[in-house]
């Protein structure tokens, strides 16, 4: 998994994320999930491309999805 941002800089992308797309992060994680199998960079593609997403958003959303996934595999 690709990681770019810093810690500060991720979480304030996760929090301007509802305002700027009208949808929760909890939304986007939940189509990131259910969308195409695809790498790291792939996803952040097709989020871009099929829902309008702006590139940092987009990477925003893809890291958080990796970083629960993970967690949810350690519990």
């Amino acid at each position: 998994m690709s990681h770019v941002f810093s810690e500060e800089t991720h979480r304030n992308l996760l929090a301007r994320i509802p305002q700027c797309t009208g949808r929760e992060v909890s939304e986007w994680l939940r189509t990131v999930d259910e969308g195409p199998a695809l790498c790291f960079e792939e996803k952040v593609h097709w989020l871009r491309h099929e829902h309008d997403l702006a590139y940092g958003h987009a990477k925003a959303i893809v890291h958080e999805y990796g970083l629960r996934r993970a967690a949810r595999k350690l519990l």
